[in-house]
C-alpha cells in the first residue's frame, strides 16, 4: 500500500490507501494565501492573514466533505503530550487558542484531528475495529520521546484498540536526504531505541543525517503496529510543493495533516 497525491481543483492533498476514513497530508497547492504564504498556509501566527487561513481550512474540509467546526486543532510545543478530545473541543482555527499537546486522539463520530508540520513527521492513526483515529506531530525531539507510539498507547487505553489492528500513515518530512545535524540527535535516537536505530543513521564525515520516517515506523512496530504506510516525499528537497522550515529559514507557512473519525 501507498501514500499517494489526490487533486479537488487546484487543490493537492496525499491519503494512503490503507486509511478509509477521511483524512489528509496537505501541499502547498489549494489555497488563497498570496505572496511568500502561497497558497494553502494552514498555520495562524506567522504573518499570514487570518482571514486567508481560515479560508484554507473551509476549502479542505470541504474537499474532504467534512465540517470546519468539526476540526479540534493542537497547539505544539515539541511535547510528548497526547489528548482525548471530542468536537466539543472544537476551540476554532486558530492553533493557538488550544492546550498544549502534540498529538491528539478521538473516538467522537465526526470530530477531526489537525496537527501542523513544515518539516517534522506526520502521523496518522485508524482503528477500524473501534473506529478510533489518532494524529501525532513528531519532530525530531517528539520522535525520540515516542510520541507517535505514546498516541498508539493512548489509543489502547482509552478506547480499548488493539495495536495489531491499527493503520499507520507517516506523511511527508524532511528526509533521510537533507536532515543533517551534529551527534546530538542521532545519540537521543540510539539512546531512546538502542543499537537498532544506528542503519537510520549515516555519517558523512562531519555531519549526520536521520531517516526520522524509518524510526517513528520503528517506534510504531515496538508498539505493535502491524500495517504502517510511508510517504517517499521529502519537504526540503520539495521545498516549492511543501513547506519547509529549514529551506525557507522560518519565514514559512504550516501544511496540516487531518483525520476524522467514523
Amino acid at each position: 500500500m501507498a501514500v499517494f497525491a489526490n487533486h479537488f481543483g487546484s487543490l493537492e492533498y496525499l491519503t494512503a490507501e490503507g486509511i478509509l476514513v477521511p483524512h489528509c497530508f496537505t501541499t502547498r497547492y489549494g489555497g488563497v494565501s498570496t505572496g511568500h504564504f502561497d497558497s494553502m498556509n494552514l498555520g495562524q501566527g506567522r504573518g499570514d492573514s487570518e482571514d486567508n487561513v481560515n479560508k484554507n481550512f473551509h476549502i479542505l474540509a470541504g474537499a474532504l466533505g467534512v465540517s470546519w467546526e468539526s476540526l479540534v486543532l493542537t497547539r505544539q510545543t515539541h511535547s510528548n503530550i497526547v489528548r482525548v478530545v471530542t468536537k466539543a473541543d472544537h476551540a476554532g482555527l486558530d492553533h493557538r487558542g488550544y492546550p498544549e499537546c502534540d498529538a491528539l486522539i478521538t473516538q467522537d463520530p465526526g470530530t477531526g484531528l489537525v496537527i501542523f508540520t513544515a518539516d517534522c513527521t506526520p502521523v496518522l492513526l485508524w482503528d477500524p475495529v473501534t473506529g478510533a483515529v489518532g494524529a501525532a506531530h513528531a519532530g525530531w525531539r517528539g520522535t525520540a520521546d515516542g510520541i507517535a507510539a505514546k498516541t498508539v498507547d493512548a489509543m489502547v487505553e482509552n478506547f480499548g484498540c488493539r495495536p495489531k489492528d491499527i493503520c499507520a500513515a507517516i506523511g511527508p518530512n524532511i528526509g533521510a536526504c537533507c536532515f543533517q545535524t551534529d551527534a546530538d540527535v542521532p545519540e537521543a535516537m540510539i539512546k531512546a531505541f538502542g543499537s537498532e536505530v544506528e542503519r537510520f543513521v549515516r555519517f558523512d564525515g562531519e555531519k549526520y543525517y536521520s531517516d526520522l520516517k524509518a524510526i517513528n515506523a520503528l517506534a510504531l512496530r515496538r508498539a505493535g503496529v502491524k500495517q504502517i504506510e510511508l510517504s517517499t516525499d521529502c519537504t526540503m528537497c520539495q521545498h516549492d510543493r511543501f513547506w519547509s522550515h529549514r529551506y525557507t529559514r522560518g519565514v514559512r507557512g504550516s501544511q496540516g495533516a487531518l483525520i476524522v473519525c467514523r
